[in-house]
């Protein structure tokens, strides 16, 4: 169900639907040890940034952390109503992030075992969890085919993003913190800027959902695997992008309609004058995998922009104009909103603001009057958080009051 390479490179740890978790020494060999993990299929294993401890997850509704050494049970954690799909470490080791199919993301404390914070924003099973290089945020899949990113400093819901038209299997960060891939059973990968907090790459290539996907450590490739029984093996180059060039992808495909490419459309790469002449192909993902044609999709800015890396190329983290999109039900209440927009994916709009020299004084006072607007907006869904926050303290009392009365009414034994 699930493999994992540790730090060092000298182990890798598997996941077995048989209940059991196997550490290998990675050689022709592929000697293993085994040990019974759980009552039920693991679903997923991950090392400590140090290779010493080791977290499993499993149907049996726990996560548990066992030591690397002699394979040693450590401690369990036990308050997910559900199946537990994956558990990540932080990486500074010293927090544990859980996803289940109860629809909650979980952050457990490490040293005192307990749960310090639970995120219900989810509407369907949690699929996959990780955490952000900087180790000061998280990200979740879901089966209601979006994926949700949250501040664990403040608990707060970032971003949201509704790309994928169908439930979201597995994510992985970019080394530089900049990018969140996902894979989806759409058929689909997605890349998200998240300093833009907007769709960035839509990729195709697999003929099913897919299943698995994974930066490199240094995040110079990732690789996807899907139920089409492939694994694709990608090369990341929009760290070296040259805006221009999307200015001009945008304006040609707002052109007409054109068809997106598979796989097998993508010619290799020339080799540079410097390149081996033993190195492996590559793949142009810049001018033929970029904005490929979807429905447009919502992305949900609901807060500050908290990444704290460089913004690369000169970019602004504000790209176009914004307009008020709030999650649906109370996601948006839950939320302390301080900005929200929604982000078109390959449309005109998302060009016109990097190429615009100067604002008209007419455009100028109408932003002038959005802006406004949109603080009117904010004051009033904050009025409305506060009024959600006090009955929700009301039901919280009554159902803490009808648990006692149940209590006492019970017969002893």
């Amino acid at each position: 169900m699930s493999v994992c390479f540790s730090p060092s490179g000298h182990l890798v740890a598997s996941a077995s639907r048989d209940k059991t978790v196997r550490l290998w020494i990675p050689s022709v060999k592929g000697e293993s040890t085994v040990f019974k993990a759980h009552t039920a299929t693991v679903r997923s294993v991950d090392f400590s940034y140090d290779g010493q401890s080791l977290c499993t997850t499993s149907d049996d509704k726990t996560v548990k952390v066992w030591s690397v050494h002699r394979q040693k049970f450590q401690f369990s954690l036990n308050q997910h109503m559900n199946w537990v799909r994956c558990a990540k470490f932080s990486p500074d080791g010293r927090l544990i992030v859980s996803g289940s199919d109860d629809k909650t993301v979980k952050l457990w404390d490490k040293h005192s075992k307990e749960c310090v914070h639970t995120f219900f924003e989810h509407g369907g099973f949690v699929n996959h969890v990780a955490f952000h290089p900087s180790g000061t945020c998280i990200a979740a899949a879901s089966t209601d085919s979006t994926v949700k990113v949250w501040d664990i400093r403040m608990n707060k819901l970032l971003q949201h993003y509704t790309a994928h038209t169908a439930a979201v299997n597995s994510l992985s960060f970019h080394a530089s913190g900049n990018y969140l891939l996902t894979g989806s059973d759409d058929s689909t990968l997605k890349v998200l800027d998240l300093l833009e907090g907007r769709l960035f790459y839509t990729l195709h290539g697999h003929q099913g959902p897919v299943t698995a996907v994974s930066f490199s450590r240094s995040g110079e490739y990732f690789a996807s695997g899907g139920s089409d029984e492939q694994i694709l093996v990608w090369k990341t180059n929009f760290d070296q992008i040259d805006y221009s060039e999307v200015l001009q992808s945008h304006r040609t495909r707002a052109q007409g309609p054109t068809v997106p490419p598979t796989v097998h459309d993508i010619p290799p790469r020339s080799p540079h004058s410097t390149a081996s002449k033993s190195s492996p192909p590559r793949l142009d993902v810049r001018s033929d995998l970029r904005n490929t044609e979807d429905s447009e999709p919502i992305v949900t800015d609901v807060g500050p922009a908290l990444f704290t890396q460089p913004q690369m190329n000169g970019m602004s983290s504000a790209s176009g104009l914004q307009d008020l999109s709030l999650t649906s039900g109370d996601q948006a209440l839950r939320s302390q909103i301080g900005h929200a927009h929604s982000i078109p994916h390959s449309t005109a709009s998302t060009t016109q603001p990097l190429e615009a020299k100067t604002i008209p004084a007419e455009l100028s006072a109408t932003l002038e009057q959005i802006v406004g607007q949109l603080d009117i907006l904010t004051q009033t869904v904050s009025i409305l958080e506060q009024r959600l926050t006090m009955t929700e303290n009301k039901l919280r009392e009554c159902l803490d009051n009808q648990q006692k009365i149940t209590l006492q009414i019970r017969p002893t034994d």
